[in-house]
């Protein structure tokens, strides 16, 4: 049996933050039903994930980070109740913050992270295939297990996977914090760094032995603009692939989600919805009875969510239309605060709620009729894919993965609507469009059913992942 280990920072519902969380945590527990041997190693956070769970003390043991001493400590998740194994490092003063991000001194978290990884897994009896490594939080342990003088002896010949999901981060380094890091064969200082810094994504770019990116359209963009990366993308463009990101349908189900007010299914997507939407309405002082469209996500420029204020503008004042928004995010005060301002303009008609809220947000998804995401970026998109689960029309930017799963309702078979611009005279037009196509019931129930029936689920990309992986350990049995 293949054994395969996911090298990851985030792990959902351990702890989220994006699509990378979601990735990690559905993605090994559908390996393991095609009779992989997949689990996933991650830092420990004081969370309550890990509050409410029973863990076991499995190893232990102490890297030296420059002139400082830690210990670690690996815990394995007793019950397997997310369906494989899980396993934490936790290094007190380091690796046991209720945050997974935003720390000054983040770069030393995983340097740290890493370290003590490789210095686990070294020990160990029984090595995996393949470590698969999500995201530059983890790009230097390729180089390491075959440059590091501690462990190229034995992990060299380990397969590595790299996944980019998103290739706007790289996690860059200065020089002046090398002596932090293992010690590693000093002639291999270049596979280190890009543009004259230590950049972890080029040097998993460099030293895996195949990296993919999270949707086919993506990976194109990256050959053209990559904050920097986008040659080196190109010069080791042949061992890349593209593989567009799945969905949880355990988890993401309108028929079996225990967060909806009511359960529906592809016959029922009416009754389903208008019942979610009462909920959700009454919930929030609106009268959600007409269309409702809405955005769930980050308020971040790659999201296009500095748009959203002017976007609603436009909309409210283009169309006779009476619809409902409902804008379910967190991120940038700014935005936040020109959403709030809104409120009182559109009173009754546009409902907000600034933070994360995981339940919320599978609410939304059932009771939304258009779902709009005007991303400047966006490497796969999970909440398209989310939102068709749920007979949510999806109203996008035509950008990497968005593309790739999206087709506009004026194309051959179409079933969302497309705009090409990051802009909002684009999208509140695109928008406008798609409200039109409400008013046809017929051309309503028609698209919801295609949607809804659709197949995003792991089980196609897990097998994609399958069949990358069997590329190289194939040839070492």
């Amino acid at each position: 049996m293949m054994k395969v280990i996911h090298l990851s920072v985030e792990c959902y519902p351990v702890a989220k933050v994006g699509g990378l969380a979601d990735v990690v945590g559905a993605l090994p527990k559908y390996q393991r039903t095609m009779g992989i041997d997949a689990s996933v190693v991650m830092p420990w956070y004081d969370r309550p994930f890990l509050q409410n769970q029973e863990t076991i003390s499995i190893a232990t043991g102490n890297i030296k980070q420059g002139d400082e001493l830690f210990d670690y400590e690996v815990l394995k998740e007793k019950n397997e109740s997310l369906g494989f194994p899980l396993y934490f490092i936790r290094i007190p003063g380091k690796l046991d913050r209720p945050e997974v991000y935003c720390y000054p001194d983040e770069a030393e978290q995983w340097i740290a992270f890493q370290h003590a990884f490789l210095d686990f897994l070294n020990k160990q009896e029984a090595l995996p295939d393949v470590v698969h490594c999500h995201d530059h939080h983890v790009g230097l342990t390729p180089f390491l297990m075959q440059h590091g003088l501690a462990f190229r002896e034995r992990l060299a010949a380990i397969t590595t996977i790299f996944t980019v999901h998103n290739g706007q981060y790289q996690g860059w380094i200065d020089w002046n914090k090398s002596p932090l890091l293992p010690a590693y064969d000093d002639w291999k200082w270049g596979l280190l760094e890009w543009n004259e810094v230590i950049n972890p994504m080029a040097a998993a770019i460099k030293c895996c032995a195949a990296y993919n990116t999270v949707s086919e359209g993506y990976l194109q963009e990256l050959f053209e603009e990559a904050n920097g990366l986008q040659d080196l993308f190109k010069m080791e463009s042949g061992k890349a692939e593209g593989i567009v990101n799945g969905i949880d349908e355990t988890v993401w189900n309108p028929e079996t989600d225990s967060s909806l007010d009511k359960n529906y299914g592809v016959s029922t997507v009416r009754s389903g919805k208008n019942a979610n939407k009462k909920w959700l309405g009454k919930a929030y002082g609106v009268d959600f009875a007409k269309p409702l469209i809405v955005f769930i996500g980050r308020f971040a420029f790659e999201k296009g969510a500095d748009l959203l204020p002017v976007i609603i503008d436009e909309i409210f004042a283009n169309t006779d239309e009476d619809f409902g928004v409902f804008i379910l995010g967190s991120g940038d005060e700014e935005i936040s605060a020109q959403l709030e301002a809104r409120k009182s303009r559109y009173e009754g008609r546009l409902a907000t709620f600034f933070g994360y809220n995981e339940e919320l947000a599978h609410r939304v998804y059932a009771a939304a009729d258009l779902l709009l995401m005007p991303s400047r970026v966006e490497p796969c998109g999970l909440n398209q894919l989310y939102a068709m689960k749920y007979g949510t029309i999806p109203i996008v930017r035509n950008t990497g993965g968005l593309r790739d799963t999206v087709m506009d309702v004026a194309t051959e078979g179409g079933y969302g609507f497309v705009f090409d611009e990051a802009n909002p005279t684009d999208a509140a037009n695109c928008v406008v469009r798609a409200l039109d196509i409400l008013q046809d019931k017929k051309k309503l129930d028609q698209i919801r059913k295609k949607i809804m029936k659709l197949n995003y689920s792991w089980e196609q990309s897990a097998l994609k992942y399958e069949k990358l992986y069997n590329r190289f350990v194939e040839e070492k049995l």
